[in-house]
Order: C-alpha cells, then structure tokens, then sequence
C-alpha cells in the first residue's frame, strides 16, 4: 500500500509493512472471524511440545547452498567481500539466480511438509473468519452510491454504484435503499474478470470522472507497482481512448475532459507529472513539471472541493507544492509554497482560502495556516504548533474542517465550524472532540462528502472489527454505518486489550500495544508471544483489527505491537530520534520492550517470538544479530537487510529518495555508521533462533536478492541446528500475492512456522517431529 501522498514526503515507494488490514473492500481492509476447528478449542497442554522444530523431513533435505563469487566493494578505504553479490539480477532472468530462488522455496516446502495439514487448518479458520458476500459502507457522491462488493469464493472485489432515489442532503441517517424496489446496482467494474489469466492483479487507483460518466482506473499485473491507466463508460464499461501505460497510481480528473498523472525515471522516482486529454495519444501528453532532484519525488492529490489539484514535490525532509485551477481550465501549474529546507507543507482549499499545513526545525509537530487564493503568502494561524500534540491530516467541508491529530501516542479527531465563505478566518476555537471507548486503537479520515456537515471516519483497534462511521459535525451526533461481520461466534468481551510502557536504555518510554484471549493466558511468563514492530518512516503502526491475529491469540497467544522509535506514533521528534545517525535506536527500544515484557511475566524468550517486514524486515535483522538469545523465532517479511550495499548504489530503486531517511554512505560518517548496523554485514558465527524470510519476485521496495543473500550469509555463518527457511514468491511484489484469499495464506503459513518453532504442533502433525 503506497502512502497517502498529501505532499509531504513525496510519492516515493517506501518499504512498508503490510496494511494493517490487507485489502479486499477498502485500502485498509481485511474481514473476520468464523467457526472455529476443534483444534482451535484445544487447551495449550495438548499441542505436544517437541524437542526439536526439526521434523524428520529435514533430514531427506539438504539446505540451498549459495555459490560464493567474491566481489570486493571498497568505500573510504573500506573493503568489504560480497560472496552473494551474484544474486542481484535487476531483471529477474537470470537462470542460476532463478534455479536458487527454487531450491530455497523446495527445500522450505520440504521442512514445513510435516505441518501443511495445520496450515490447512489455520488457512480455514482465517478464511472462515470472513463473511465472503459482502459490501462496504456505501459513499453518496453526486447523484449515486459508490460501494465494493465481494462475492461468496472470489478473490476480487466489484466496484458498483446505484442511483439515489432522493435530491436530499446528505444525512447521518443516510442509507442506501436495496430491494426489488430501490435502483438496480450496477456493477462498473468487476476485479474478477480483470483478474483473469494473470498471477497478480491490483487495481491502485479508481477514480470517477465530475459528471460520472467516466471512469479511470489503474492496475498493476505484475507486482510491480508501475500501473496501467484505463478509461471506461462508467454505465457500458466500453473503453475510452487508449491506455496511459508506464505509470504510478497516482491519477486525478481535472474536468472531465483531462487526467493528471505521474510518470517515473529509471529508478522508480516519481519525476514528471503530465496532462492528457482524452482522445490523444499519450505520447503528445504535455509535461508540467520535471523534478530533476533526484531526492525529491511527486505526489497527486485533488482538494475535497474538487476545484483544484495539488503538486507536490518532496522528500523526507522537504516539500513545496503547485496547485493546478480546474474551473479555470488551466494547463499551468502555479507555486502555492516555494521550496525551503526543512520545510514540508500539505495543502487543500475551501472557499477564498487554502488551507495549509506547514512543518518546520521549529514548528516540528506542524502549525496549520490559511491564506487567501489571491494572496498565497499572506498567511493567517488557524492552529498553532503544540509539542505534545502532532497534526497528522485535515479534511475540510463547505462549513466544516475536521482535524486528525496525535497527543500522548494516540490518534484524535476533532471538528470545527467555520466562518462563512468570504468571511475572515482565524484561529479555529470551539472544536469537538470525538470520543472512542478503546485504551489504544486506530482512527483515519475516510472519503466524505465536501457539501454537507457529515464526517465519516474509519476506526478499529485489536479487539474491534473495522468500523465506518458518520459523524454530524453540527450535533455531535454519531452513527455506526458498517462493522465489519466477525463470524464463527466472536466475542469482543473474551479479549482484552492493554497499553503499557518499557523504559529504552536511555530512559525513553516506548508505548505498546497489547492484545490476548482472557480466558487462555496466564501471564505468569508461561505464555507464547508474538511481538511485531516497524519503526521507520514516520509511518503509525496504530493497534488495528486483523483477523487472522486470533488464530494465534485463540491459541494462548499474547500479540504485542512495540511503538519504537522512528516511526511517528510520538510525534514528529519520534521519527527524528529513530532515523540517520540514531536509527540504533529503533533497535535497542526493540529489545527494551522484549526485555519489559519477559521482566514483567507476558512471556519468557523461550516463548518469544517477532515479526517485522520490509524496514520491519530491517529491524528483524538488527535485532537477531545483537540479541539472538533474546528470541525464540523470527519472521521477516520481505526484509530490507543489505543496507550499506543498496544506500550506496543510486541505481537501485528508493535509494537516493532515502539518504535523508538512512544517511548517504558516501559520507563516511554515514558509511561506518550503517555498516555497524546492517543485517547483512553483521551476520556472525553464533546461534541464531529459528528464522523464516519471505520475498517477492518482482518487489520494486526491497530487492529480492537481499533477503536471499542474507539467508546465504546465515547459513554459511550460524553454528546452530534451528530452521532456517527461505520463501520467494516467484509472481508477486512487496505485498505478497493480490487476491484476498491468497494473501492469508501467507498467514496460515507464517503462523505454521511460529507454532512448529514453539513445539505448539497438535497432535496429528507433531508425528514426524
């Protein structure tokens, strides 16, 4: 999932984790919980322990061993060896590279044989979890009724719409008339059918034109992230033109003549934004801007007024942004705020004003400001910068703004009326705040409408299914519009969710997030636990509802997520201290919080176990490099593991958009800095716990061949007999594999390996252990 591009940090592709709710029925969906197996009921004292995670198949199997090539790379009078170098084929044909890719995913499939028959059963229990016929919370945007709908055994989602029978406004109370009565849906695209002989499948963007005649959508077949534009009659599905190809997902209407999009370099950098009018070839596209700073990126937005589209160039420090007129039909882009370092601005507009919010060295948490349209420098504070409270996003209303914040690590909303349309703005006073019941969850803007004074927003948290709700910003009036169906007899009163605080080793305290199943733990340190952490970015891994989590925490799991630095949960001084020359400390809170939880009796390293992905990844490799001891089995998903190599090289993909992110290791400060901690180059003779890492084929965040040459490196190097398994998917990207099902077996499977790494098989497959 690609960033909420407002501006600020570019349109780069950072290595993110997976969505915390993977996809079926909204950006951040994933559906819920169904019957649970008799295994599911069984106490843990019935899950035989084994003496070893090493089934008897393991033996039949010889591990992939990696041919060393040595490839010396000297910096700074450095000279490292890269044996693995030769993993690296940029594109991805390379047949030695490819047969290894297989020998490493046989010989996982050959250890994991002995436990299929579990994650068979684990796959079924999430799947089970999931109410397969459903739809979303539907939108009324102009004179119809925009949902997804999933189909009972269908990976893919249909994009519909249906007529609203009534010119009214736009209410709380609002619903969507269904029956032989109400306007006949009409499905306007349908995934499944797109989806059909290709191994991937995602559509990244979906946008209806002004009039909804129109629609442009963007879709990605390989994983790749580089998309396709496509043009359709909304009502016949019949193209229109040809397609845009060579693409981000990054698209939007300026009337309904003309698209604005994004195209990239060679390195995947968004570089070049572009008008095309229908009915022309691409190739006589008008170039509006080309960012040549090859650590800047752009990103795409329209303003919730739809008046006007906003450009942005950015990069992890900096932003500036243009703004394109769209009632005017203009083909220019003009400057709304200039680029400064250090400066990093996000724009929308209503009525006279753009509404702008501006972050500084000084004003790190972010000040939002006004100024007029004809007068972009004169600029009025609406909310100041607060050092405790980090302005994370606005969504603004004809008479309405509501403001999305973080205080003390937790999200807020709260809304304002505004002055009339032409009448002065000034400081914002008088908001109310919405409430929410949970000690940690999740809150995020969903798409609203611009005219009405109804807010829907998106909240969840461990033990709360997915929830839409609308919000009357006049009455304070709220109104649960969709959760998400939880099959199988869920019960939110069986689980409890905590949060507490680990002191990092330099007394900083780390917030956690913690969920388990009352009735199965005993929190006297016999418990199994599943820690997972990020921390990079800036990005909020917020305690979100996932269902597949229960099939462990309906196993006796306790399933923690550490808040570590170098994200943004803490404000915007929490990413600083977990980046460049301090990204240690992502680390070390890492192991502060493991250690506060053994300390504290949630488990014992013998039962912990840690997942990350991605720069998640990243940390999964520092960590068990620095503390192997600490844990009794590690997961990291398509890991960022060879980071003084790829920093170094500004060919590959992300790498230069990044140096402000990591460090330019062409610095020798930087240089030694990273090479003290990267997975990759610390790699040691030691024992390590159980491990398993996952990549894609064609991920354009991580290249493939760095989690291959790590697994390389550890099996050459560790003096332990524990699982070491390597899996490749040979057609897919960063995010697994794209229909809803497929993506929870990497679940299933993932949860497979926890349990056998624990000794946890059941009885029917721990015979081979």
């Amino acid at each position: 999932m690609l960033l909420r591009i407002g501006l600020a940090v570019g349109s780069t592709l950072p290595r993110l984790p997976l969505p915390p709710i993977p996809p079926p029925l909204r950006p951040h969906s994933c559906r819920l919980l169904s019957r649970r197996r008799a295994l599911l009921l069984l106490p843990l004292s019935s899950l035989r322990p084994s003496a070893s995670a090493v089934s008897s198949s393991a033996a039949m199997a010889a591990p992939p061993v990696a041919r060393k090539v040595p490839r010396k790379l000297a910096e700074h009078g450095d000279v490292r060896v890269d044996d693995y170098y030769w993993l690296r084929d940029d594109a991805r044909a390379d047949p030695d590279v490819l047969a290894h890719l297989r020998a490493e995913n046989d010989y996982t499939a050959a250890l994991m044989s002995d436990t299929k028959q579990l994650e068979d059963e684990i796959f079924a229990e999430i799947r089970g979890r999931i109410k397969e016929d459903d739809i979303d919370a539907p939108l009324r945007k102009g004179q119809y009724y925009y949902y997804k709908r999933t189909l009972t055994g269908k990976e893919y989602a249909q994009r519909c719409r249906r007529l609203v029978p009534t010119d009214g406004p736009v209410t709380v109370h609002d619903e969507m008339p269904a029956g032989p009565d109400a306007p006949a849906e009409h499905v306007i695209l349908d995934e499944n059918l797109k989806a059909e002989g290709h191994d991937y499948y995602s559509i990244g963007a979906f946008k209806v034109s002004p009039s909804g005649k129109l629609v442009a959508y963007a879709e990605d077949t390989k994983g790749d992230e580089i998309y396709t534009v496509f043009v359709i009659d909304a009502e016949s599905g019949q193209y229109v033109g040809q397609p845009l190809k060579a693409i981000t997902s990054d698209i939007e209407w300026a009337g309904d003549d003309n698209l604005v999009y994004i195209t990239m370099d060679n390195i995947l950098r968004p570089d070049k934004v572009w008008l095309h009018k229908l009915g022309s070839d691409q190739s006589d596209d008008t170039c509006m801007y080309h960012e040549k700073d090859d650590t800047f990126s752009l990103g795409l937005h329209a303003s919730e007024s739809k008046q006007y589209l906003f450009v942005g160039s950015g990069s992890k420090n900096t932003s500036f942004i243009f703004y394109l007129d769209i009632p005017n039909q203009s083909k220019e882009l003009a400057v709304l705020t200039p680029r400064v370092d250090g400066i990093d601005t996000t724009a929308s507009h209503r009525g006279n004003h753009f509404y702008i919010t501006r972050r500084s060295e000084e004003f790190y948490n972010s000040e939002l400001v006004a100024c007029p349209l004809n007068n972009v420098a004169e600029t009025t504070v609406l909310l100041p910068h607060r050092e405790s409270v980090k302005i994370q996003d606005v969504q603004l209303f004809e008479n309405h703004i509501a403001v999305y914040e973080r205080e003390n690590g937790l999200p807020k909303a709260t809304v304002y009326r505004l002055p009339g349309t032409g009448e002065a703005v000034g400081q914002l006073q008088g908001g109310r705040a919405i409430d929410f019941i949970d000690p940690a969850y999740a809150v995020e803007p969903e798409p609203s409408q611009f005219h009405s004074n109804v807010v829907r927003f998106y909240y969840s948290s461990m033990r709360t299914p997915p929830s839409i709700f609308d919000y009357d910003m006049d009455t304070g009036v709220s109104v649960l519009k969709k959760i998400d169906t939880v099959l199988g007899g869920f019960d939110v009163s069986n689980y409890v969710t905590e949060r507490k605080w680990a002191a990092a080793s330099d007394g900083t305290q780390i917030p956690m997030s913690i969920l388990y199943r009352k009735d199965m733990v005993k929190l006297d340190g016999s418990d199994p636990m599943l820690l997972y952490g990020y921390g990079s970015y800036e990005i909020c891994i917020d305690p979100t509802f996932r269902g597949s989590r229960f099939s462990l925490v309906d196993r006796g799991f306790v399933y923690v997520i550490a808040h570590i630095r170098g994200g943004g949960e803490m404000g915007r001084n929490w990413y600083e201290d977990g980046k460049l020359l301090k990204k240690k400390n992502t680390f070390t809170d890492f192991i502060a919080c493991a250690e506060h939880l053994i300390e504290n009796k949630y488990c014992t390293k013998e039962k912990l176990c840690i997942n990350g992905r991605s720069a998640g990844g990243l940390l999964m490799g520092a960590v068990l490099n620095m503390r192997p001891d600490l844990f009794k089995a590690a997961v990291a998903g398509v890991p960022f593991v060879d980071v003084l190599t790829t920093m170094l090289d500004p060919t590959i993909p992300l790498t230069t958009a990044e140096w402000e992110e990591w460090g330019d290791p062409r610095k020798e400060e930087y240089y030694y800095y990273m090479k003290s901690y990267s997975p990759v180059d610390n790699v040691k003779a030691q024992d390590y716990p159980h491990i398993l890492v996952t990549a894609g084929l064609n991920d354009p965040r991580v290249m493939y061949s760095e989690p291959a040459k790590f697994v390389a490196k550890l099996r050459e190097l560790k003096t332990d007999d524990n699982l070491l398994l390597f899996k490749c998917e040979l057609g897919a990207g960063h995010f697994s594999k794209s229909g809803r099902f497929e993506k929870l077996r990497e679940d299933a499977f993932t949860y497979a390996f926890i349990l056998k790494a624990l000794g946890m098989t059941p009885p029917s497959t721990a015979s081979s252990l």
